[in-house]
Parts: structure tokens; C-alpha cells; sequence
């Protein structure tokens, strides 16, 4: 899959995923793909409401509940094992790129290196807010916003 269209001039939405995942204590650890699998369905139905390009960031290998590629409209790329692989593909994504970006990570670290790099920076708050609310199979706890300002 190719990284992106140098051409689209939606505003582009880059997701930290497994951070914005796990800024919320509703069980994630015990499935994580399910978990990544769920917030792309969600970000899919913001895709189609708010016309913004939205770009996936998820830690370790594709699989058939989320596969890399475009998913629903979600562009989903998946980093590989390592401490900062979805760090890195999410700053190498924000670096090659001439499309202004909005990265969504509670990361401090992260959020450093992708606004030395011409990005915006929101915490998963944010988005969460933003999202449709979760179907009633989805159990979803309020976030605490202290982790909300890289």
C-alpha cells in the first residue's frame, strides 16, 4: 500500500491508536486488536461525517480483524514489534508528507518529534470526543484529560 496521497488536501488526521486506546481503562488489554479493530470502525464513521482524511498508527502485525490497508475509509498501517515502531512509521509518515497534519497521541516524546516536523497535536480526549458514540456492546469509560496534553 502506498503511504498516502501527496495530493489530498482533506485535513489529515494521524491516529496513535494503541495510545488513544489505551487512555481508557475499559478492558483493551485483553483483546488489543479487538480493541484497535473498534476504534477504526469508529474513526471510519468521523471519516464519512467530517470529510477528513484519517491515517491508523497500530502497533504490531496485520491480521484479519485488521488488516493494513484502507479500511472503511481509514487509511491503517501497522508498525511492527519494537519500543517506538509506531512512533516512528507515524513521524516518518508526518515527514514525507508536503499534507499538514493533526496527530492525535497523549505521547509526549512523540508529539515533540512530529511538531519539529510541521504537525498539530491533540490528545486522545479530543478525539474521543469527537467520535460517534460506541454501540451498547462497547463499554467505554469516561478518560482523565491529565494524559490529554502532550
Amino acid at each position: 500500500m502506498d503511504d498516502h496521497d501527496e495530493r489530498d488536501e482533506r485535513p489529515w488526521l494521524l491516529v496513535d491508536v494503541m495510545n488513544v486506546v489505551g487512555s481508557r481503562p475499559d478492558g483493551w488489554w485483553r483483546d488489543r486488536t479487538g480493541a484497535a479493530a473498534g476504534l477504526v470502525r469508529r474513526l471510519a464513521l468521523l471519516a464519512d461525517t467530517s470529510g477528513e482524511r484519517i491515517t491508523a498508527v497500530v502497533d504490531g502485525t496485520p491480521d484479519e480483524r485488521l488488516p493494513d490497508g484502507v479500511v472503511d475509509g481509514v487509511e491503517v498501517h501497522h508498525a511492527g514489534r519494537g519500543r517506538d515502531a509506531a512512533d516512528d512509521r507515524i513521524v516518518d509518515l508526518v515527514g514525507t508528507s508536503d499534507t499538514p497534519a493533526t496527530v492525535v497521541t497523549a505521547d509526549r516524546r512523540l508529539a515533540e518529534r512530529v511538531r519539529a516536523r510541521g504537525a498539530a497535536v491533540v490528545g486522545p480526549t479530543s478525539l474521543l470526543a469527537r467520535l460517534p458514540t460506541p454501540s451498547p456492546t462497547t463499554s467505554e469509560s469516561s478518560a482523565s484529560s491529565s494524559d490529554d496534553h502532550p
